[in-house]
């Protein structure tokens, strides 16, 4: 089922790269009405300075990095950026809306994987939540070994919220970690969902060896800073 999953996944996120901006933009089926609009982007801007105070930093590793919206933002922050995506797609899209010479971008499975080299940023946002839960701490352990001594890793997901994800979505909490989302055509896929609790990602990253600050947004992010001692 894992595999199965995966690869569902991986499908849907090169199937959606061309609309994927539309969810973090609140555009069409993400369109929430201006005061639930307005309170997104508030939510974004905290989690953005936070990233910010990371402050300067010379190599950034950006995992899941899609269609660059989070690469953007990293470029402010950082010098080289290697960013890694199992969509092509997305990795052009990205391209051609950054056209930056600052970032190399690699397409691999994330679950296939294997740190090369250690950065003294690793960044990953709204990938965590993807992760099934028997693969959690090998990924967790692979991102620690990717990142230098004193070096940090941040990280930004979705709290649970029905208003996060499109109209044509329900977002139940029924305890499974599987959940059904749609396409603007219409077509329908199977995906991994987790939502975190402050203290249990904390726990996630402490017991792979970092030192993690999680904090919450009011509804709809939650994001960790952690350092390599």
């Amino acid at each position: 089922m894992t595999d199965q999953i995966i690869q569902e996944q991986i499908a849907y996120y090169r199937a959606r790269a061309n609309e994927y901006d539309e969810w973090f933009y609140r555009i069409g089926r993400y369109n929430r009405g201006e005061d639930s609009n307005q309170q997104w982007f508030n939510e974004v801007d905290v989690v953005k300075l936070a990233l910010q105070k990371v402050g300067q930093t010379e190599e950034i590793l950006e995992l899941a990095s899609g269609t660059g919206i989070w690469t953007q933002e990293l470029l402010n922050i950082g010098k080289k950026i290697t960013a890694i995506d199992a969509s092509q797609e997305a990795n052009e899209i990205s391209r051609s809306k950054l056209g930056s010479p600052n970032v190399e971008y690699r397409q691999i499975d994330l679950f296939a994987w294997e740190p090369e080299a250690k950065y003294d940023l690793v960044f990953f946002s709204f990938w965590l939540s993807h992760v099934p839960p028997e693969l959690l701490e090998s990924f967790l352990t692979k991102v620690y070994k990717s990142v230098r001594v004193g070096g940090q890793v941040f990280i930004i997901d979705s709290r649970f919220e029905p208003t996060s994800t499109a109209n044509n979505h329900n977002l139940n909490d029924d305890g499974s970690i599987y959940k059904s989302r749609k396409l603007n055509d219409g077509q329908e896929f199977q995906i991994v969902k987790i939502f975190y609790q402050p203290d249990e990602l904390k726990n996630k990253l402490t017991q792979v060896g970092f030192k993690a600050e999680v904090k919450v947004t009011e509804r709809y992010f939650i994001y960790a800073n952690a350092t390599k001692f």
